[in-house]
């Protein structure tokens, strides 16, 4: 498997070299050259497998340059650290399922994309002697997630941007106590899409990325969209075979679209079975507008209890959008340079169409989230975090016959205030979570500039 560019400017590279590069060259993000569909002998292979096992065969069909033997180890070591034997087990909660994906050391969905990187990157890099500096913006569990897949590791320094009291006290806690001498947690005086523009600028200037070994960690690394898949087939197959149908629907809690876009790749690679995605939203919703009208344009980002959707840009859209506009990449790279210039795209009737039979979609306010929590646990005592809410809202919209899956994204105790107050009353926390509160912290507050992170990181950064 090869991998390009959606702009078209990167000759084709191998699975390691996509690792490394994070965003391609000419701006774009990078790709499978093409989007393999399995057989009915493979998914008949699939079903019985457990979570290990099906990583393992869904990876080899993406990564040819890495011994099947090392990759199997890769992901062995990478999910050893999760609470739950099954990785991301399913919750019967009312009429429909829960997919637990917050059982990670972070308590967030991030893990598990995010402890297969940390160290594919440690087993890379012992492999070609490199050095790199990891430059990341969360919008807050990607930062945690990221930190904990690569504290302590040789040869990484790590530079995450969050935006300065726009994440939850816990979320916060997560990065900021981590205090490895190759961890920099930068809180940036803005919102995330501030934090996501320093550095998308950063990555683009090719002699200071090449420089610094920078190497992305967010999802517009494709080895997180990767790692993403595995759970919405394991899903599947376990939904299927619980209920005896052959479909489903998946609802997923969005901002950045890499959750999501896991998902439609997921659908892609199973020829049947994923009917559509729920794609859902809070306030910021500028991909519900999208879906639902072929309105793409950005507004004033708006500050929510579900903050990791606190986006108005999402960079991982455009590799949608390569697919949308039939892998085009001339018409992609053009329609990105218009979004840069004129902050809004437009889609005909016949676009938004096809992006229907892909997805549904609904914005949630955040009066119906604290609405969902509450009427959620008085019905089936599960207790939902505020992103997980507004899945479930918007899930149960579009609830018909089929079986519905619903991403739990993060675990309740990552956001303590929001849900106490849904439910009325306090609940308690891991001990890991309350743990946090009394560790000290490190981190350093920088203004919404790009030359102030690229000064920083010119000071601290491993060469």
């Amino acid at each position: 498997m090869r991998y390009i560019s959606t702009r078209g400017g990167l000759n084709p590279i191998s699975f390691t070299e996509t690792v490394f590069e994070g965003l391609a060259p000419d701006g774009g993000l990078i790709i499978p050259e093409k989007i393999p569909v399995v057989s009915e002998d493979k998914r008949r292979l699939w079903k019985g497998l457990n979570y290990l096992e099906l990583a393992l065969e869904v990876f080899k069909l993406f990564v040819d340059d890495i011994p099947e033997g090392e990759l199997k180890n890769l992901i062995h070591k990478s999910y050893a650290t999760f609470r739950h034997p099954e990785i991301t087990p399913l919750v019967k909660a009312g009429d429909i399922y829960i997919l637990e994906l917050f059982h990670g050391p972070t308590f967030a969905f991030k893990d598990i994309a995010l402890q297969f990187l940390g160290n594919l990157f440690e087993y890379l890099l012992k492999k070609t002697g490199k050095k790199i500096n990891i430059l990341g913006a969360t919008s807050g569990d990607t930062g945690a997630a990221a930190i904990y897949g690569v504290k302590g590791k040789e040869n990484i320094a790590i530079f995450i941007l969050h935006p300065y009291k726009r994440v939850s006290p816990i979320q916060a806690l997560m990065m900021t106590t981590v205090l490895d001498p190759n961890v920099h947690n930068l809180a940036i005086e803005g919102s995330f899409d501030d934090c996501q523009r320093i550095v998308k600028d950063l990555f683009m200037d090719l002699p200071f990325k090449k420089k610094y070994g920078l190497t992305a960690i967010n999802s517009i690394n494709f080895a997180r969209i990767l790692a993403q898949i595995v759970y919405y087939i394991y899903s599947y197959f376990r939904v299927c075979e619980f209920e005896n149908v052959e479909e489903v629907r998946f609802s997923v809690p969005t901002g950045n679209f890499g959750n999501i876009f896991a998902g439609y790749l997921a659908k892609r690679i199973l020829g049947y079975g994923i009917e559509r995605l729920i794609l859902a939203t809070n306030e910021n919703d500028i991909l519900a507008r999208f879906v639902n009208y072929g309105d793409y344009s950005r507004r004033e980002v708006i500050p929510t209890i579900s903050p990791a959707m606190d986006i108005q840009i999402a960079s991982n859209f455009e590799r949608y959008l390569y697919y949308l506009y039939e892998e085009n990449p001339e018409k992609t790279s053009l329609a990105m340079q218009t979004f840069l210039k004129e902050g809004k795209l437009t889609f005909s009737e016949e676009e938004v169409n096809k992006v229907q039979r892909d997805f549904l979609s609904r914005s949630v306010t955040q009066d119906e989230t604290y609405q969902t929590i509450n009427e959620f646990y008085e019905k089936t005592g599960y207790l939902l975090d505020p992103h997980t809410a507004v899945g479930v809202k918007a899930g149960l919209t579009f609830k018909n016959e089929l079986p519905l899956i619903c991403l739990a994204t993060a675990h309740p105790a990552k956001f303590p205030e929001a849900v106490a107050k849904a439910i009325g009353k306090d609940f308690k926390l891991p001990e890991e979570i309350e743990a946090l509160k009394n560790k000290p912290q490190k981190f350093e507050v920088l203004p919404a500039e790009s030359e102030a992170v690229r000064s920083y990181l010119e000071k601290r950064a491993i060469t």
